[in-house]
């Protein structure tokens, strides 16, 4: 049976003949993602939102009290969520590449997205699924020639396989400096944008009775989509973030003794809880904290929680009943946890987990990806 990738040999063979290759020790070294990589991105997607003094709920609630009791509203009661998304990143540092007087890294990546639909039964099913093979190289002044480029675009190559240079601007790879933090940047934002086409593949089905969970933040959504958005009463959708900023200021008043950092909100946060919503990027996105688990089953505060984001495309506040409803029922999605399988176990939802997990399996291995890795003797 070939090895199914197998047409990034001549792509290597061409980039061996015409560079100085300085091989990964026995290949390819896997690039781990840092733990807090969803936090990280949080910090770039939110950038210019550190500090938080409007609210965006209707009616507006009350500076005194902005926490709102969520009991758990269980799937027999109310199934609201049917679609979960999640996108999954597996990289490699190949080798360093050397081309006149410039060095840099040569990078791999395996990159998914999947989104599963769970019916009333609580059956969840593999509704659609994408991924690509990234090989991920910087171009002209900090990398490879027009020429060489050139050449590696003429090679023939599968759908799957894609060659992207890892200078070309987007959110998260702007913020990075170091070549090798960039190309992985890169590779996390093509990620992305599978799962806003699969966020897509759904739009037909998602109404006011069947909604969708992006794990993550919505800002990743394409200002098009946004555009189509707001012909309508909702989109339909939240991203739920496990990981988020640390560092944002709330002000609820001139006053310095109402003015808080998320410790001091998510401190005072009761089980089955949500604070108030607020709003972020100048109105377009609503956002608010739910409290899955009780602070004495966890090690610190901001264990437990997670931050819902839903998307505004008109402006408004989002309804406080509406609110509501999407706190009790995410309450009632922690019920099952993959504890010990992930260090976000306190808050993870589990058909998200279930998406990554198919997304994983799913993958090339490693060894499929070493019978390829060879790179020409000098």
């Amino acid at each position: 049976m070939p090895n199914p990738l197998s047409p990034i040999v001549p792509i290597l063979d061409l980039l061996g003949r015409e560079l100085k290759i300085l091989p990964a020790t026995g290949g390819a070294v896997e690039d781990l993602q840092h733990p807090d990589q969803e936090e990280i991105e949080d910090v770039v997607m939110t950038r210019g939102d550190e500090q938080i003094a409007a609210f965006s709920e209707t009616p507006e609630p009350d500076v005194s009290n902005i926490y709102k009791p969520t009991p758990p509203l269980f799937r027999q009661e109310k199934h609201l969520f049917r679609f979960f998304i999640d996108g999954s990143i597996r990289s490699y540092f190949l080798a360093t590449g050397i081309e006149g007087t410039r060095s840099f890294p040569i990078e791999l990546a395996q990159v998914g997205a999947t989104v599963v639909r769970r019916e009333d039964t609580g059956q969840v099913n593999v509704y659609s699924h994408k991924q690509k093979v990234l090989l991920l190289l910087p171009k002209q002044n900090q990398g490879i020639s027009d020429t060489l480029w050139d050449k590696l675009r003429k090679i023939g190559k599968p759908d799957f396989l894609e060659i992207i240079d890892f200078t070309l601007p987007d959110a998260l790879s702007d913020a990075k400096r170091d070549p090798r933090d960039k190309a992985g940047a890169k590779a996390r934002s093509e990620m992305h944008k599978l799962e806003i086409e699969l966020i897509e593949s759904t739009d037909t089905a998602r109404n006011e009775d069947t909604w969708l969970i992006l794990d993550g933040s919505v800002k990743f959504v394409e200002e098009d989509i946004w555009e189509s958005w707001k012909s309508r009463s909702s989109p339909h959708l939240i991203g739920v973030a496990k990981s988020f900023r640390k560092d944002p200021m709330f002000q609820f008043g001139q006053r310095p003794s109402q003015r808080k950092d998320i410790t001091g909100i998510l401190a005072g946060l009761p089980h089955a809880h949500r604070t108030a919503a607020f709003s972020a990027d100048g109105g377009k996105i609503a956002f608010w904290y739910v409290r899955l688990r009780e602070q004495k089953e966890l090690d610190y505060p901001l264990m437990g929680v997670v931050k819902v984001e839903i998307p505004r495309p008109d402006l408004s506040p989002v309804p406080a009943e509406l609110a509501d409803l999407i706190s009790r029922v995410l309450v009632a999605e922690r019920n099952v946890t993959p504890y010990g399988l992930d260090h976000r176990w306190h808050c993870s939802l589990y058909p998200t987990h279930i998406a990554e997990q198919v997304i994983k399996n799913r993958f090339y291995s490693k060894d499929v990806l070493m019978g390829c890795i060879k790179w020409p003797k000098p």
